[in-house]
């Protein structure tokens, strides 16, 4: 089980913040882990595997966004949560 608070309050920009992209990117990371786990213990599970590219899915678009936008910030979560970036675009 994912702890929501504690994803959230390491991810804000301020104590306020509970929908930043940093924030979505950084819950939605947590949730494939988890299901990923899942999947390997129930490999027919076919809704869940539809779930996981879903929200893999999702991510990608909101990470594209965020490297769009912010490229820092980009670099910073990405290396924080493990997740593999293409080639990185010198800017």
């Amino acid at each position: 089980m994912i702890d929501k608070k504690a994803t959230v309050q390491t991810h804000a920009k301020h104590e306020k913040d509970t929908g930043s992209t940093a924030v979505q990117i950084a819950l939605l990371s947590a949730r494939i882990n988890n299901l990923s786990v899942h999947l390997t213990a129930n490999k027919k599970d076919k809704h869940g595997q539809r779930g996981l590219q879903l929200m893999n899915g999702q991510r990608r678009r909101l990470l594209k966004y965020l490297e769009r936008t912010n490229y820092d910030e980009y670099i910073a979560l990405t290396d924080q949560l493990k997740i593999r970036r293409g080639q990185r675009i010198v800017r």
